[in-house]
């Protein structure tokens, strides 16, 4: 599949669906706490076990999409995908107690699994081999800007107490998502698996679930995603315990323009110099603003704060799949892919439920403090896991690594 330039119309409209996706998730994640507190008399275990279902449930499907990518055409994987999300999102207007809905948010958190890992993993099939930093980031710029405007648009929304509203527009936005995936004329037949690859299905070993060589820097981003869980889960609640309730939704404004406006140049400095010179930087820049907001007493500071911790987040969270996707073959970038947002997904549900458990021994603040401290130990991580490693190889070892993809 691979395109002689990067942005073809089916690459965009995959972004596009993408884009869709993530909008209804975020949307959902920063006000389904409210809806369930203020409409539904729960508390913040209640809270807590609404994100994690719905992050176990993806993390269930996520390796067997990856599986899939290999064997199934594009367009099925696409569209099996995002109509199960469609019909999950359609089913909140439904809900009348807290018990039916944690049953459909494992139900969404399934169909979500599946149509992000479809998506990651054919848009990184798209892109051509010598623009792959630039292409994942430009990709994962869609998924960025829906972590903003989904939450920015949700506590906007939910401020008008009619959770109804709500559950519409995530319907809609599922909606544009099928639309997208119907008109983006992904192709019809699926790449011929490998040799090892047939076998390793047969078998049914782990092999055919997770790819390994992906796993060292997903283990990385897992601890991001720990950190992070904190801002999408709580952020809401915290500003409403530091009486500037109305400055939440601003949060993400200044959190997304830190993500966009750097966005294009990374990709492009990631292809030409490599991750490492990125990396650090960024884990520091995180870190500092989980400190910021830890320490957050006004709204100027907890501003700042969501645009300190947007540019640092921003540009490790691509930088990561990149890696992730270049380290496997090129007929199991699929399973790269999934095995990615597997340990993603693992690090922002352990996190919800424990960040969730301190929170009620201790104020907000202690929760963003205890982020920016495993924040900080990514940097660690990452030396261990993926750059003393990547140290080791030979110049052959090093070329065979991204010469390998599409």
């Amino acid at each position: 599949m691979q395109q002689s330039r990067l942005w073809t119309r089916t690459f965009t409209l995959v972004c596009l669906c993408s884009f869709f996706v993530f909008m209804n998730f975020y949307t959902l994640a920063t006000s389904l706490p409210i809806i369930v507190a203020k409409h539904w008399n729960g508390n913040q275990s209640h809270i807590g076990l609404a994100m994690t279902v719905f992050i176990v449930a993806a993390l269930l499907f996520r390796p067997i999409v990856g599986s899939l990518a290999g064997v199934w055409s594009p367009r099925a994987l696409i569209l099996t995908s995002v109509i199960f999300f469609l019909a999950a999102s359609l089913l909140y207007p439904a809900v009348n107690g807290l018990l039916i809905l944690f049953v459909l948010r494992f139900l969404h958190g399934s169909s979500f699994g599946m149509a992000s890992t479809a998506t990651s993993a054919v848009a990184a099939d798209l892109v051509p081999a010598s623009r792959k930093g630039e292409g994942i980031g430009s990709f994962s710029l869609f998924t960025s800007l829906a972590m903003v405007i989904g939450p920015f648009v949700g506590l906007s929304v939910t401020g008008s107490g009619n959770p109804s509203l709500l559950f519409v527009m995530c319907g809609a936005f599922s909606v544009a998502a099928l639309i997208c995936a119907v008109l983006a004329g992904l192709p019809v037949a699926a790449r011929k698996p490998a040799a090892s690859g047939r076998a390793q299905r047969r078998k049914m070993t782990w092999r055919a679930l997770i790819e390994p060589a992906a796993v060292p820097i997903s283990l990385t981003g897992f601890f991001l995603a720990f950190a992070y869980s904190g801002i999408t889960s709580f952020i809401s609640v915290y500003a409403d315990e530091l009486g500037i309730a109305s400055s939440a939704s601003l949060f993400f404004v200044c959190f997304a323009a830190l993500i966009v406006i750097p966005r294009p140049f990374v990709g492009k400095l990631f292809d030409r110099i490599g991750p490492n010179i990125l990396v650090y930087p960024s884990v520091v820049v995180f870190a500092a603003g989980m400190l910021l907001l830890a320490f957050a007493h006004s709204v100027a500071v907890f501003l700042v704060s969501g645009a300190v911790i947007g540019l640092g987040y921003g540009i490790l969270l691509p930088i990561f799949q990149t890696i992730a996707v270049q380290a496997a073959p090129a007929e199991r970038s699929g399973l790269a892919t999934s095995t990615y947002w597997l340990l993603l997904d693992t690090g922002f549900g352990l996190g919800s439920i424990l960040l969730g458990m301190l929170a009620m021994h201790t104020k907000y603040s202690g929760v963003y403090l205890t982020s920016s401290a495993v924040v900080a130990l990514t940097a660690l991580f990452y030396y261990l896991l993926h750059h003393s490693a990547d140290k080791r190889k030979t110049p052959t070892e090093a070329v065979k690594t991204v010469s390998h993809h599409p």
